[in-house]
């Protein structure tokens, strides 16, 4: 039986409580968030303790497992005292809003060799897995990915110091995917619009941005986020190859080969994918199935993170 914590009780984490619940080998054992009630209220549906405080969640729980589901300002320690009682970590995305902070979990997590998964839940699509085998020893040439959509209500989403704009927090899993699907990035190049949120509060992200990709293997991408474009939303990724084009949103896949179009529908729930991995490698100690370690959701952060540092500077950044 894994014992099984949460830090974070609202958002993302009502998802993993759904799927978490209905494994046999799981028992939920506390809930911890600095707005109570939310604690109490998963408490009383799922059953284990309520806390304010993740170290008194671990001291009194000692569970072997914790999602860690906080927004991205919010991660204040709780993944490095988590390594250093051997506990193992899910973390959502993004891992920080500060690279110094990212690197400073990522030494801890080291040290203490725990398993970590990190949410980069589109690797967990079925049909990501056949484009990957389909993309195998071809160079892609050209990609174009896109986040575009209307703006989260949540208050810290909008703030560039508590989320780190929608590039970091949002479009990250556009980021990843093409990471996942077309190798690394050697170069970033970034410029953002402002002025369209004017009438929002507290608002000081950017509206909207494009960034360019210069991939190790010679290929380039650009990648647009929005929140302003809730009347044309457009979530995923194009690749094209000498060969083909690729297209993937959100679970399907459409491959064009000169005249011929194939399609492929997802037949998995990536949340439960996800979460079922990750509890087996904890049963295990095996990581293998585990598709984003900490180690490679940093290197999607250093992504996301020099498109802003390159808005900023007007240069091109190195990740």
């Amino acid at each position: 039986m894994v014992k099984v914590a949460f830090v974070g009780c609202g958002g993302i984490q009502n998802e993993h409580y759904k799927h978490l619940c209905a494994m046999d080998d799981v028992r939920l054992v506390g809930h911890c968030d600095v707005e109570k009630a939310r604690a109490e209220a998963a408490a009383e549906k799922y059953g284990g303790d309520v806390f304010t405080d993740y170290k008194a969640l671990y001291d009194k729980t000692k569970p072997d497992a914790v999602y860690v589901s906080v927004p991205p300002f919010a991660h204040v320690g709780m993944e490095e005292e988590a390594a250093g009682r051997g506990i193992h970590l899910f973390v959502e995305k993004p891992v920080a809003t500060e690279l110094a902070t990212a690197k400073r979990i990522a030494e801890a997590i080291r040290k203490s060799e725990i398993i970590v998964s990190v949410g980069y839940c589109f690797r967990y699509y079925d049909t990501v897995s056949q484009a990957r085998q389909i993309l195998k020893g071809k160079c892609p040439s050209l990609i174009h990915g896109a986040w575009n959509g209307g703006m989260p209500e949540v208050w810290w989403w909008r703030r560039m110091d508590k989320s780190g704009g929608q590039v970091v927090e949002q479009t990250t899993h556009i980021f990843d995917l093409v990471r996942y699907l077309c190798g690394e990035v050697a170069e970033v190049y970034a410029v953002a619009s402002t002025g369209c949120q004017n009438h929002v509060e507290s608002f000081s992200i950017h509206d909207s941005s494009v960034v360019s990709l210069r991939l190790k293997c010679g290929g380039i991408a650009c990648i647009t986020s929005s929140c302003v474009a809730n009347h044309s939303a457009q979530v995923g990724v194009e690749i094209v190859t000498p060969d083909m084009t690729l297209s993937i949103a959100w679970g399907k896949l459409t491959m064009k080969e000169d005249s011929k179009v194939t399609e492929f529908t997802s037949k998995v729930n990536i949340y439960e994918e996800e979460s079922k991995v990750f509890i087996e490698a904890v049963k295990t100690g095996k990581r293998n199935k585990i598709r984003s370690s900490y180690t490679d959701a940093l290197k999607t952060f250093m992504v996301t993170h020099a498109a802003n540092e390159s808005i900023r500077s007007g240069l091109p950044v190195k990740p």
